[in-house]
């Protein structure tokens, strides 16, 4: 799939108070742009490439913050001063295979999951439709919730791959829940990580290799 925009932030964890983001989305940013448009416990999406297809640019961006909770009111309230990019286009490519761990799912996705002779397939087939007819399960977003996309869909044909982008990332976040649906938060990472001629290779990890 396809996806651009005006601002976009993949924070990078290292940054604190006021943070800096990646030049591309993270593993975990991209399998949930896949599960904006369709959604599906019983299934698990393994991004495996991203292709940046317009030129980097940094821009400082301010916004009001009012705590994690979000309270009413302008108590506690100040500014929160951020590193995001602007125009920006990716093209994203994942894989989707069924969950390996069903012990959380609910009772309808296992369901599902029983009835259906490949769920891998089947989610695919459902994404690739819904993609197509821009339609939803909740609203893609460019890493924070207020970068709404302007295009999200298939690949256009006049997109270009910037081949002039290289560099090295020492670290990079991968995910945050990596052990599936209704699970604690543990941060995973990835070291050194590429970027090579415009595209970065997620790699995938022995725990996510499975065939449908």
């Amino acid at each position: 799939m396809e996806i651009a925009g005006d601002t976009a932030m993949w924070t990078r964890p290292d940054t604190g108070d006021c943070p800096v983001s990646y030049p591309a989305p993270t593993y975990s940013a991209v399998a949930g742009i896949f599960k904006a448009v369709a959604w599906g416990p019983a299934i698990e999406v393994v991004p495996f490439r991203c292709e940046i297809c317009e030129p980097l640019h940094f821009h400082n961006y301010a916004t009001n913050y009012n705590g994690p909770l979000k309270k009413g009111g302008k108590e506690g309230a100040y500014q929160f001063f951020a590193t995001v990019l602007t125009d920006v286009c990716y093209r994203l490519y994942a894989y989707v295979y069924p969950a390996r761990n069903k012990s959380n799912l609910p009772k309808k996705s296992l369901e599902w999951d029983r009835k259906t002779t490949s769920p891998g397939h089947a989610y695919a087939a459902i994404f690739e439709r819904r993609l197509k007819r821009g339609q939803w399960f909740v609203q893609p977003c460019l890493g924070w919730k207020e970068f709404t996309p302007s295009y999200c869909g298939p690949f256009r044909d006049n997109t270009k791959v910037q081949k002039n982008i290289n560099t090295v990332l020492p670290s990079m976040l991968r995910e945050v829940f990596p052990d599936g649906y209704n699970s604690q938060p543990r941060f995973t990472y990835d070291q050194n990580v590429k970027i090579e001629k415009g595209i970065l290779e997620y790699g995938i990890k022995a725990r996510e290799i499975c065939h449908d």
